[in-house]
């Protein structure tokens, strides 16, 4: 049976941050995820965790500077010392927070920094990243992000993300497979966790077009999540959408998938 958890900066974006944990568990949700907890000293969101007795799965590194358009910095050259001194502020924070694998976003190339530098400090960060994971006992993950959405994000695609996996070579480095991102950049779903489910750590899903919950689109989740279920998958499944109406009116898919 799929797990799911609720990403929080996704589905209760509109309370505070340490209000969204009692709305996730009272939706039903036993588990939940960030994309970034940093506004939020850890010990504040420990307890509350404790006290609604939800586990959190997965956040992110930080990215840099959000709200002024920064979506990652791990392929900039210009900010490894940032990127490096965030790597080991996202463990700190995931030591606090029994957190098992924390994400890394590639973030945009930019018009100053040429593929081939991109690439290369992309891998030398993961490179970095993952052993400093490996110290903690974490895993690391690298996210896709489609173009369309967020044009000149450098790791744009799921056939991009399996070379660097292979070149940088750590076994606790894994691929988080976006349902969303993934369609929008390529298709091929169904097939491609299939076939990569070793190299998958973690999937998150919003439907397509509108990047909100299922039922509201073109997929069909009948058939993924069985598949899901079927081929052994044993992670958490994200959802990390925006909810078309309120996130409580739009549930319904919870409790027709088993929760």
């Amino acid at each position: 049976m799929p797990r799911f958890s609720a990403n929080l900066s996704m589905l209760f974006a509109d309370v505070p941050l340490l209000a969204r944990f009692d709305r996730a568990r009272a939706a039903g949700f036993d588990a939940v995820e960030l994309q970034f907890p940093y506004e939020v000293a850890a010990d504040a969101i420990r307890q509350r965790l404790s006290d609604t007795g939800l586990t959190l799965v997965l956040h992110n590194l930080p990215a840099g500077d959000w709200a002024a358009g920064d979506r990652g910095i791990a392929c900039n050259p210009a900010r490894q010392q940032e990127f490096r001194d965030g790597v080991a502020k996202a463990i700190d924070y995931a030591k606090a927070l029994e957190v098992p694998q924390l994400n890394c976003l590639s973030g945009l190339s930019g018009d100053d920094v040429d593929e081939h530098t991109a690439r290369r400090t992309f891998i030398e960060n993961l490179h970095f990243a993952a052993g400093e994971c490996r110290n903690s006992n974490l895993g690391l993950l690298i996210e896709p992000v489609n173009s369309r959405d967020v044009p000149g994000f450098w790791l744009d695609t799921v056939s991009k993300a399996f070379p660097i996996l292979d070149e940088v070579g750590a076994d606790n480095l894994k691929l988080q497979f976006d349902i969303y991102h993934a369609q929008r950049s390529g298709g091929e779903i169904a097939a491609t966790i299939a076939e990569s489910l070793d190299r998958i750590g973690h999937i998150q899903f919003a439907d397509n077009p509108g990047r909100n919950e299922p039922g509201t689109g073109e997929l069909n989740f009948d058939f993924l999540f069985a598949l899901i279920d079927r081929i052994g998958y044993s992670g958490w499944i994200g959802a990390e959408y925006r909810p078309a109406a309120s996130t409580e009116a739009g549930l319904a898919w919870l409790e027709k998938y088993g929760v």
